[in-house]
């Protein structure tokens, strides 16, 4: 059986043992084309939608400051840079700052190619930039970042 425009069955698999993947995109149309290219490239992790960067940062963390993200699992942030309430560079700057979660990469995907913010994200500790449409490269730098991905420190 073959999704439309992607991998027969047998050739879709996740990427990354237990990575879920995070994509916090205010558009929901952006999102349906981010999941739609992830999927068409058999990339078939589970996915959780975040609209805002409040929201991402709610899913991650308890009102208390504790991260709420599971032990056994492994996750990757895919982060738009203009949200509502909280843009996509402060949550990559409070992602990044926090040592139990430095390590989970954080993909820039946005419609911004302006370089301050390219030079910003690099500075800020982002592990990849990519400019929508999500093309071949941009889904080999997520397989490639979820491979390596590794699990939350909560200590």
């Amino acid at each position: 059986m073959r999704a439309a425009g992607g991998l027969p069955a047998c050739q879709r698999r996740e990427v990354g043992h237990n990575v879920i993947i995070l994509i916090s995109e205010d558009d929901r149309g952006h999102f349906i084309l981010i999941k739609h290219a992830l999927r068409n490239a058999g990339i078939d992790n589970e996915i959780v939608w975040l609209c805002d960067g409040q929201e991402t940062l709610d899913f991650i963390y308890t009102p208390e400051g504790e991260v709420k993200l599971e032990d056994d699992k492994r996750y990757m942030l895919l982060l738009d840079i203009r949200m509502p309430k909280i843009d996509g560079i402060d949550v990559l700057e409070e992602v990044k700052r926090d040592h139990r979660l430095k390590d989970i990469p954080v993909v820039m995907v946005t419609s911004s190619d302006n370089p301050d913010n390219i030079r910003l994200c690099g500075r800020l500790g982002c592990d990849g930039y990519i400019v929508k449409p999500l093309d071949d490269s941009a889904t080999d730098l997520i397989r490639r970042l979820a491979s390596s991905t590794q699990r939350i420190q909560h200590t």
